[in-house]
């Protein structure tokens, strides 16, 4: 996902000059008269926009998640409030309300390493009939695919799909650290953590892998994974292996079980291989080393990085489903035995089990519901019509601030983030930038200069430049950026902090608020 932040914003069309700018509220007499309000302004800033009167956004959200063994849909209300008295004040979550949940469904495979496109389009569209929602109804959204399903020839092909015929979507994405994330989210782990500024480990148990990861205080602070899931071996009625993934091939192999698809398996032999999946699972946990040499393939992270014990252990995923005795039906696969194995060993857990309630709709709750967090300063937009804009690459230069800024240092940080980004001037990139000290024309029109000598090669070549800051200085930036003779388009965003995230989404302005979504995500689509 996807953290996804929505700022006001700030359209420029026509260029009217005449009087002293304001930016963001900051006045700049600096010799010239003119006017950055170059055109109409859409949010917080218009006298008669609504925002004016109650400060409120409600946003109908959808998560669709298509994991390894199961996919299913989550429509939610998600009511925004602006947080403080000034209209610059960030907005802020303070109403999620579920108003419907598709069924939980088996992720439907063709022949061959293939995701059904058809029987999966079917199955989204009658979610949004059942939940009487149309697609140009949704205002944001997160499209999650995971574990094995990422693995598919054409899994970023469905995911484009289906984030492209929602409209509003803006996010396609699957990671192992993203994925995490949206589990903890959606268990309830964070929200648990936060009562009591306790530590709460999540373990997301789905079909082809288990996320890790540890929350403290309403964040979480560390993330991780094991190639390690309930169908990773699929047999039918009279036991003969009907699925049988790589991963699954390899663990069994690991005790000495040469399986291949079409096989005949006997039930103490599954048992076998959920112990020793239950067993690795709890030695990661643990911090120790994995129950058998050579299994270290199963991890597809660096190990968690905060270790226990902890306040409470939370599972999440189908599998929770099992050991938390919710579920008794059996689909061939390894979910119940898996479920049957953590339970005998719960001794062994770095902290006490809790159960939240949310197992198995944890990633969709967290992709339908965790997916927007809301800043209320205005960005700056020449032509609303170039969005969205969809997987910019993240270039982030280092750029030192002092009293007294050097455009020189500012270019050659720019163009040193270029190079060693190996980017183009035609490829989709957006630069992100941290800002410190004061916002001060002097010091703004300098780190300005050094951006636009930075990225002289793309405006030469005409390509719209996308900006991101951490400091409310995009509606300044813009218009300086102009009055530095900058014709291209300028997209300039602020209020986002770029972490280790690697591309990001704009997302078309929506029509409810003024407001624009912009997704920080990571793309991991194994082939």
């Amino acid at each position: 996902m996807s953290d996804s932040v929505l700022t006001g914003t700030h359209l420029h069309g026509q260029h009217h000059h005449g009087h002293t700018g304001t930016h963001d509220g900051q006045d700049h007499d600096h010799g010239r008269n003119h006017d950055h309000d170059h055109g109409v302004t859409i949010g917080a800033d218009d006298p008669a926009h609504p925002l004016r009167e109650r400060d409120q956004i409600v946003l109908t959200s959808v998560g669709i998640d298509i994991g390894s063994a199961t996919s299913q849909v989550l429509f939610s209300r998600l009511t925004l409030r602006r947080m403080g008295r000034e209209l610059s004040s960030a907005f802020r979550v303070v109403g999620k309300e579920i108003i419907h949940e598709s069924a939980v469904a088996l992720t439907p495979y063709a022949e061959g390493r293939r995701i059904d496109e058809e029987r999966l389009t079917a199955l989204v569209d009658a979610a949004f009939v059942d939940a009487g929602v149309r697609a140009e109804e949704v205002d944001t959204g997160a499209v999650i695919l995971t574990g094995e399903a990422t693995r598919r020839h054409n899994a970023r092909a469905i995911a484009d799909l289906f984030a492209a015929r929602t409209g509003r979507f803006i996010c396609a994405t699957a990671g192992h650290g993203m994925e995490a994330t949206l589990a903890a989210h959606g268990s309830g782990a964070v929200a648990r953590s936060a009562r009591d500024h306790s530590r709460v480990l999540n373990i997301d148990i789905g079909g082809g892998t288990t996320k890790l990861s540890v929350s403290k205080s309403g964040s979480v602070l560390a993330t991780g994974a094991l190639h390690l899931g309930a169908r990773l071996i699929v047999v039918d009625g009279a036991g003969r292996i009907v699925r049988l993934e790589p991963a699954g091939r390899r663990l069994a192999g690991s005790l000495g079980l040469d399986w291949a698809l079409g096989d005949r398996v006997w039930e103490p032999e599954l048992r076998e291989v959920a112990a020793l999946m239950a067993d690795t699972v709890l030695a990661e946990v643990n911090g120790v080393p994995a129950p058998l040499d050579g299994l270290g393939w199963t991890r597809l992270t660096g190990p968690l990085a905060e270790q226990g014990p902890y306040d409470a252990v939370v599972f999440s995923g189908g599998v929770a489903e099992y050991l938390y005795g919710r579920e008794s039906r059996e689909f061939g696969d390894l979910g119940a035995l898996l479920g049957r194995a953590l339970t005998e060993r719960a001794d062994r857990l770095p902290g006490p089990v809790e159960d939240t309630g949310r197992a198995i709709r944890a990633t969709v709750l967290g992709a339908s519901q965790y997916t927007v967090q809301v800043s209320g300063n205005t960005i700056h937009i020449d032509d609303p019509d170039l969005l969205p804009l969809h997987n910019l690459r993240v270039v982030r230069p280092e750029v030192e601030l002092p009293d007294t800024v050097d455009p020189r240092s500012v270019e050659a940080a720019v163009r040193r983030a270029l190079s060693d980004s190996g980017t183009g001037p035609g490829d989709a990139v957006v630069f992100a930038f941290r800002w410190s000290g004061l916002p001060s024309f002097p010091r703004l029109d300098a780190f300005v200069e050094g951006i636009r000598r930075g990225l002289s090669e793309r405006i030469e070549a005409g390509r719209p430049l996308c900006l991101l800051f951490e400091g409310d200085i995009a509606r300044t930036v813009g218009g300086i950026l102009y009055d530095q003779g900058v014709r291209v388009p300028v997209i300039s965003v602020d209020g986002i902090a770029v972490g280790d995230l690697h591309f990001v989404d704009i997302g078309a302005v929506l029509p409810k608020s003024g407001t624009v979504p912009v997704s920080l995500k990571s793309m991991v689509f194994s082939l």
